[in-house]
């Protein structure tokens, strides 16, 4: 028996979300705190799968973790008395990788498993690895596992073939305390990486260019642990966002940081969305009705994410006329586009674009979840669609929206968490 969620679809829903704590954001944090040893308290840290999945791997290195209440994590560094990050743990999530780049500061060694993950599409850690080498690791590669080793870390300049979220946090972990100064080109620019510079900046390290493609990370021998509040998370607030335009502005959403979503705001904005925003509430003020069809390009930040890709395209169903989306980030991520067909949408694939034919309303359906994404994807339909839908392999969603059906169910959405046969 696995789960899933049971949907009963056309309900009004009215009420406020409110935004957790970024999930791509607290995952790296959590893993710096293998840098330098001392106490650690994180807050805002998402109640998630993936963070549960994550404590285990750090304990496993030697981490005393303590959650102090919901979203409050007390980390303790006395030492790694551990340098395997084994497979069974790193298999279940791809950011587990990133404790390679914390390990090599510390222990000036690690060995670490290739990691698992959402199957979205091919994503090598060649570049994390080209990067560690380019600051004096010795690299091997055996019987599935990645060893690297390095007498002492010397900065160097390192420019990146993509603007990699991955191999830019790992590489920043690594060279904080190595000799000298890296020069990080093509770095990502993502907020959650901003968060982590500023959680480094805030010990006593020395990074700047923080929120630009070139980053300059002064190594110190020391950092100096303390306390650190989690960012929103983007994703969950665009989510968020667009149910709340799916059931006309009924929806406030809290903790939504507009310089963090631009891209996503502005194509909002062109297909005919109204809103308003106070502080971190967001409130829209437009019908569904309004909205028209408009083309879309994932793009690394700041260009419009590729996370969000699916949420829209369910969005863009219920516009009028016609939508495009080109996927330039995963070459997998139209998975969930024979699953909305399902339920009543028009969408036709061809290579890395989709065309939407904006349809009057989904129907009720049995659908399955492919990535975390699709899974929310698939719920904002369920819940505009009259009748019963189930929505499978909902532990995709799990991973990366807290407690998502009871948040749903407190502002009046029909949505169970159910048994159903393998």
């Amino acid at each position: 028996m696995v789960e899933a969620f049971k949907v009963t679809g056309g309900k009004e829903i009215k009420g406020v979300l409110e935004v957790e704590g970024s999930k791509n954001a607290a995952l790296p944090i959590m893993i710096a705190t293998l840098v330098e040893k001392g106490t650690y308290i994180l807050k805002n840290v998402p109640n998630l799968m993936d963070i549960r999945t994550l404590v285990k791997l750090l304990e496993s290195l030697g981490l005393i973790i303590e959650k102090l209440d919901n979203n409050t994590y007390k980390i303790e560094n006395r030492g790694l008395t551990n340098l395997v990050a084994a497979y069974d743990l790193v298999k279940k999530m791809r950011a587990s990788f990133l404790v390679m780049g914390p390990m090599l500061a510390h222990c000036k060694k690690a060995r670490v498993s290739l990691p698992g993950g959402c199957a979205i599409g091919a994503r090598p850690v060649d570049l994390h690895l080209k990067g560690f080498e380019a600051l004096g690791a010795k690299i091997d590669i055996d019987h599935g596992y990645v060893d690297a080793e390095a007498t002492e870390l010397i900065g160097n300049k390192i420019i990146l073939d993509f603007p990699s979220v991955g191999a830019t946090e790992n590489i920043i972990m690594a060279a904080v305390k190595a000799k000298g100064t890296t020069v990080l080109e093509n770095a990502a620019r993502e907020p959650e990486i901003e968060d982590l510079c500023n959680f480094f900046n805030n010990m006593g390290a020395d990074i700047s260019g923080i929120g630009t493609g070139t980053l300059t990370i002064n190594g110190v021998e020391k950092l100096y642990p303390g306390e650190h509040t989690i960012i929103p998370d983007r994703i969950v607030a665009g989510t968020f966002v667009i149910a709340s335009i799916m059931f006309d502005g009924s929806i406030e959403v809290k903790g939504v940081r507009k310089d963090h979503l631009e891209a996503f705001f502005m194509k909002l904005e062109e297909m005919g969305v109204k809103f308003e925003i106070e502080g971190e509430t967001l409130r829209v003020l437009s019908k569904l009705s309004d909205l028209r069809g408009e083309k879309v390009t994932t793009m690394p930040y700041p260009g419009f994410p590729t996370d969000l890709q699916s949420p829209i395209m369910t969005l863009m169903c219920l516009a009028k006329g016609n939508s495009e989306i080109k996927e330039t980030i995963f070459e997998n991520r139209f998975m969930h586009v024979p699953e909305l067909n399902r339920m009543g949408a028009k969408i036709d694939v061809n290579g890395n674009i989709a065309t939407i034919k904006g349809i009057d309303e989904f129907s009720s359906a049995e659908v399955m979840a492919s990535d975390l994404r699709a899974g929310a994807s698939l719920i904002l339909a369920a819940l505009k669609a009259k009748g019963v839908s189930i929505v499978n392999r909902i532990y995709h969603v799990d991973r990366g929206y807290e407690n998502l059906e009871e948040r749903l169910r407190k502002i009046g959405a029909d949505i169970e968490r159910i048994k159903v046969e393998v």
